[in-house]
Formats: structure tokens, C-alpha cells, sequence
């Protein structure tokens, strides 16, 4: 079996969206996105990064970074790889194609349930794999293109020095020693790995590549196609375009820092739209907790006038939670909540 998304040339009725779900894409601001932070800035003397991202964290809880160290050489040809494998034909990659979230290596569809009628098929193809920044986990890629898991095994090391270089400054903006949040999520953390495809869309007005979602994770590094627009975010409740940086990483906030956090940063909504004549592919680096991490507003976060948000909770609880809202727009955090508990959150 393989994705029915491929290939994809008019929009058939199961990949249209109802027209309150629909994108309304005349309405996205284009006057203002998220921050982009030069993470060389302080070696210039010309600002404080760590009060930069901290600002970030609560109001956005995305921005983008440059100058940020992963060679642009390595990110040029892991993007050239991932978009290489999505257009392998259909039946080369049938072999990975599966419905089970468990499968450690699998291609799938996203989809959004819809009240009184057949779920509706998102406008993308997504890749789900493992990575690890030391260990070798070569063995569970693909085999083609040739070169895919040498380049990938590269990015993964790089993307490793990043993710620690970020944890250290999320953790300074929130006035916690630098390896707090990193020491909070566990020594086993969950890495994911997700690449996305979005062909070119006839009508995109219509539909969505990713349906509106917070991520489960705690921090996401996101590679992007340079000079085709797709990643919107919610800010002050308008979407907000994502537009591409050249040599830049989007990083957006999973739940787990709003979580830690105590409710000071912030893991908003994101989605996926469609462009008409441009193909767009993502590679999304995800970091997580295990199951069996237990997670709760860190204490030094917590006093008389900040009291607790969340209540403490075994990763588990929080991706079973997870898998019963898929399909809906999820509100997986709110329903740890103090304020809701015993309440059911959709």
C-alpha cells in the first residue's frame, strides 16, 4: 500500500476542507512575523541573546535563528536528500507507508476528523523516523537515495550541538541553571525526525498540508524550502507567515516547555498551508521526553504569585491523551491543567 496522495493533481472531495476549517488565506498578516535571533550577536557586543529568546519564548513561542553554526553546505544537501526521497516513485516507497504511529520508520498522511462526514486528507506527505546526535541508528533509514544516511547521520550530530546550545538559552531566559530543562526531560530523551512534502496545490484555498497543532515535544528545529511560504503561526489571534530565511532555523516551543515553564513560555498553534505552483518540503527535528520522564512546572518557577499551572504527569499520560484528541484540533496541555481537572478538553 501507498499514500493515495501521489501523485496529486486536483483536489478530490476527502482532501477538502468545510468552509469554517478553511484556511482563509487573504486574512494572514504579512506585515509581521516571528523573531530572527543572530546567534553570534553577543560575540559583537550588540545584544543580550538570552533576553532576546526569553522575549521570544512568552510572546511567540517561535523564532529563527542564523548564524547559528550547523554548516550551510550539510543543510543544503540534507534538504536536497529529504526532497530526493519524496520523489522516489511511489512503489520504492510503499515499502515504508503505514497507518501505525508505533512503526519506528514509516511514511503516512495526516488527516482532520470532521463532525458527520469522512475524515479529510491533508495536502502532504510526511516521513517519521528516529535520529540520535551520537548514537548510529543508520540500520532504520532508507537505502536510497544513496546517500541518505551518511547526510543524515551529519545533520543529526549538527542538529544535536544545536538543540543543546538552545536548551541553555531557554533555560537562562527562565533564570534556571543551563542544563535545567535538558536535566528536567531526562537522560533518554524521545528524538523524532519528521520530513514533509507539499506538492504544488490547484486550489489552496481549499485545504491544508498540516492541520492547526501544538507539538507534544518540548523543542522542534525545522528546515525549511528557501523562497516558497507555507508555516503560519497564531499570534494575537491572527496567523502570522513564517516567511523562509535564507541559511536560518525556525524553532518553535513543543508543550512540554509551556509545561516546565509553568505557563511563562508558550507552545502555540501552528499549520501548514498550500502554495500553487511551488513545491515545498520541511525536515523537522523533534525533542522530547521518554515515556516513563515525569514532568511538572519546575519548582524554582513556582511561589506565592506564580502557583503551579499543571499538575505533574508521566510523559505516557500525556501521549495517551495525545492519540485521543488525533484527528481534532488538539489541546493536549489543557487538559493537565489544574483548573480542568476531571473536565474533558477537546
Amino acid at each position: 500500500m501507498v499514500s493515495d496522495l501521489v501523485p496529486m493533481s486536483s483536489l478530490s472531495p476527502n482532501l477538502i476542507l468545510p468552509e469554517g476549517l478553511r484556511p482563509k488565506l487573504s486574512q494572514v498578516s504579512t506585515l509581521a512575523s516571528i523573531p530572527i535571533i543572530d546567534l553570534n550577536e553577543d560575540q559583537h557586543g550588540h545584544g543580550n541573546i538570552v533576553q532576546k529568546i526569553s522575549q521570544a519564548c512568552e510572546e511567540y513561542g517561535f523564532f529563527q535563528v542564523i548564524n547559528h553554526g550547523v554548516p550551510e553546505e550539510l543543510c543544503t544537501r540534507m534538504m536536497n536528500t529529504i526532497t530526493e526521497f519524496f520523489n522516489l516513485p511511489p512503489e520504492e516507497k510503499a515499502q515504508f507507508f503505514s497507518t501505525d504511529p508505533t512503526k519506528e520508520v514509516r511514511i503516512f498522511n495526516f488527516y482532520l476528523k470532521v463532525k458527520d462526514q469522512e475524515n479529510v486528507k491533508m495536502w502532504s506527505e510526511s516521513f517519521s523516523q528516529p535520529w540520535h546526535p551520537h548514537d548510529n541508528f543508520s540500520d532504520l533509514l532508507p537505502k536510497n537515495p544513496p546517500q541518505y544516511r551518511e547526510v543524515f547521520g551529519e545533520y543529526a550530530k549538527e542538529i544535536g550541538k544545536l538543540n543543546n546550545r538552545l536548551f541553555s538559552l531557554i533555560s537562562q531566559g527562565l533564570g534556571l541553571e543551563e542544563d535545567c530543562i535538558q536535566k528536567k526531560l531526562g537522560d533518554n530523551p524521545k528524538l523524532r525526525a519528521q520530513g514533509n512534502y507539499y506538492p504544488p496545490c490547484p486550489e489552496p484555498e481549499l485545504t491544508l498540508g498540516l492541520a492547526v497543532h501544538t507539538d507534544p515535544n518540548a523543542l522542534t528545529v525545522v528546515l525549511q524550502s528557501e523562497g516558497v511560504t507555507g508555516l503560519q503561526v497564531i499570534k494575537d489571534g491572527k496567523w502570522v507567515s513564517v516567511d523562509p530565511v535564507p541559511n536560518a532555523f525556525v524553532v518553535n516551543l513543543g508543550d512540554q516547555i509551556q509545561v516546565l515553564s509553568n505557563g511563562r513560555y508558550k507552545s502555540v498553534h501552528h499549520r501548514a498551508v498550500t502554495n500553487k505552483e511551488k513545491l515545498r518540503v520541511s525536515l523537522a527535528m523533534f525533542y522530547g521526553p521518554n515515556k516513563e520522564t515525569w514532568i511538572g512546572p519546575i519548582e524554582e518557577l513556582i511561589d506565592e504569585e506564580h502557583p503551579p499551572v499543571y499538575r505533574r504527569y508521566r510523559q505516557a499520560e500525556f501521549l495517551e491523551e495525545f492519540m485521543r484528541q488525533e484527528g481534532t484540533r488538539r489541546m493536549v496541555k489543557e487538559a493537565f491543567e489544574i483548573r480542568n481537572q476531571g473536565k474533558p478538553v477537546n
